[in-house]
């Protein structure tokens, strides 16, 4: 008797009267939404505007989720192609089948695309996006929960996965290699953001260690799944990709670091452009304050001026005194007089 297991849903879908609400396409929205939602806040940290991820996001995904369809069809064409197989199936994405490899491969194409749009160098927006990505990931994978693929060798672990029979599967106990790489994709998000914090990774650099990271634990990962894949020296396809994959993230990082170390300035043209007229208008409007403060200066001079006019007036008023103008003549003739008699 099990103690306990991980248990699978009965069904992958849940119709709402005339909607059907599928779980793997429901995860890969949520997915989406939360890379483009963390990824804005990096962006955004990064010196960019709000809404440019979501922007250039309208060109990636589309990209992502055909390239990434592409690759699941190539490498696994006998699902589709072969006798008895019917290749309309090949168009089901909502049954599942997205090669990460794919994915992440032709999405770069179309961020490359919204990138020129908006000038804006691809590597920034890679390095800021690159935790969403896992993220996006680690929430992907339970959509093959949902679909009841994907999963390990047996297994009698607690944590053990139960799988319902069916025309392609047997049923059973295996390893959760869904939950082991969505838990994975977790702590390579985390990861990233760390080292991005502290050694301030730039020019592509946190989305080539992103990428990294993830190959490290893909390739252990497929050593557990039991699906039907192509095998190259004894090794499953996907293992051999990961560490293809693997050595060219490491060796970018590398390079990138020499060539072109540090970190960009400035990301987004447009917010830099504004920023700096922002600072320009900001001395126009002090200069506008000291006018009025010239103003001010000029009223106080005038009424200098009139103070001094006023005092003018005052010794004016005294000259023109009668009284006084004939005691002063009096007072200099009597004086005039004394001198001359003295003489």
């Amino acid at each position: 008797m099990d103690l306990a297991y991980i248990p699978s849903p009965s069904t992958g879908v849940i119709n709402l009267g005339p909607i059907p609400l599928r779980g793997y396409a429901f995860c890969i929205i949520i997915g989406v939404f939360v890379a483009v939602w963390y990824g804005n806040k990096r962006w955004i940290a990064r010196g960019g505007t709000a809404g440019t991820v979501a922007d250039i996001a309208v060109w990636a995904v589309p990209f992502g989720l055909v390239g990434g369809r592409l690759y699941h069809v190539i490498t696994d064409y006998q699902l589709y192609f072969s006798e008895g197989e019917n290749w309309v199936d090949a168009f089901k994405i909502w049954e599942g089948g997205l090669g990460i490899w794919g994915a992440i491969a032709l999405g770069a194409v179309g961020a490359w695309i919204g990138c020129r749009r908006r000038g804006i160098p691809l590597p920034a927006y890679a390095d800021a996006i690159a935790p969403g990505i896992a993220f996006a990931q680690a929430i992907g994978r339970w959509g093959n929960w949902f679909n009841q693929e994907l999963y390990g060798r047996p297994t009698d672990l607690p944590w053990a996965l139960k799988i319902t029979e069916s025309a392609n599967r047997e049923a059973g106990l295996y390893h959760p290699t869904f939950l082991y790489e969505s838990l994975w994709c977790v702590g390579v998000a985390f990861l990233v953001i760390w080292a991005d914090r502290r050694f301030k990774l730039g020019h592509g650099r946190a989305f080539a260690l992103y990428v990294a990271a993830y190959c490290v634990g893909r390739a252990w990962i497929e050593y557990m799944r039991v699906d039907e894949a192509h095998h190259i020296l004894g090794l499953r396809l996907n293992v051999w990709t990961a560490i293809g994959v693997f050595v060219l993230a490491v060796v970018y990082m590398v390079v990138s670091a020499r060539v072109r170390p540090g970190r960009e300035e400035i990301v987004e043209p447009k917010a830099a452009k504004e920023a700096v007229a922002v600072d320009k208008a900001a001395p126009k409007a002090d200069g506008e304050d000291g006018g009025a403060d010239t103003d001010a200066e000029a009223v106080t001079d005038s009424r200098g001026d009139s103070g001094k006019a006023a005092d003018a007036s005052d010794t004016a008023g005294t000259s023109g005194d009668p009284e006084a103008s004939d005691g002063d003549v009096a007072h200099d003739a009597d004086n005039g007089a004394g001198s001359a008699a003295k003489s």
